[in-house]
């Protein structure tokens, strides 16, 4: 799917998720805040935002936040949301993952949440975040994972390859924005790559009347100088 048609895509959908229980409530979200350990003197990047709900569950706990999304009608109801919450700390900019428009050592920390399967390149928005954050900063991730032998041991390698084959091929028939979820395994892989320290991750599966499947949170580490 090219970016063009997913900006249109979720700019409809952009009012659906100002009001979402999952993206404004989900148990992921606290748990995204508690694991970042978030301080008053940070800058947070929130990159693909959607309707800004990450956004604003850090913005009591620090100096700024910038929310980024490639659908401006996205940007439109964080800003609108914002307002109506009083959070006059978070701005909101047009940019994609994977070119992220910052100088380097920009952020304390880099969040995204439910967002990273929708991504084309997740490898190069991993380098882009590890770019823009200071020395010793932190990325902080959520998203739905796919099936393997971390979430479902004791399989061999050729039927996990499969159930993530049909696992993928199964979330993109009601979303063709659906690019591919990682497994945890890669995620660390990719991660490790980019030139982070995985320090935590932790996986829980989820069912509801719409959406079922493993989500994974994850905080990797940017090595301090020296």
């Amino acid at each position: 799917m090219t970016k063009s048609l997913a900006q249109q895509r979720f700019g409809r959908a952009a009012t659906d998720y100002a009001v979402s229980e999952v993206h404004a409530k989900g148990a992921s979200l606290a748990h995204l805040v508690e694991i970042s350990e978030p301080k008053p003197h940070w800058r947070v990047l929130d990159v693909a935002t959607g309707a800004g709900h990450t956004a604003f569950a850090f913005a009591p706990h620090v100096v700024k936040v910038t929310a980024t999304d490639i659908a401006e009608e996205m940007l439109a109801e964080t800003r609108k949301l914002a307002k109506a919450n009083g959070l006059a700390n978070v701005r909101t900019l047009t940019a994609e993952a994977e070119d992220l428009p910052f100088p380097d050592a920009s952020f304390d920390l880099v969040v995204c949440r439910l967002a990273a399967h929708h991504f084309d390149n997740i490898a190069l928005f991993a380098r882009e975040a590890f770019r823009v954050l200071m020395p010793g900063g932190s990325l902080s991730i959520v998203d739905i994972v796919a099936p393997d032998a971390a979430t479902i041991p004791g399989r061999c390698a050729e039927e996990l390859r499969q159930w993530a084959w049909l696992f993928n091929a199964f979330k993109k028939l009601p979303d063709p924005s659906h690019v591919r979820c990682l497994g945890l395994i890669e995620w660390r892989r990719l991660l490790d790559d980019a030139g982070f320290t995985v320090s935590m991750t932790s996986a829980w599966t989820r069912r509801s009347t719409s959406r079922s499947g493993c989500s994974a949170c994850a905080r990797a580490m940017q090595p301090p100088l020296g």
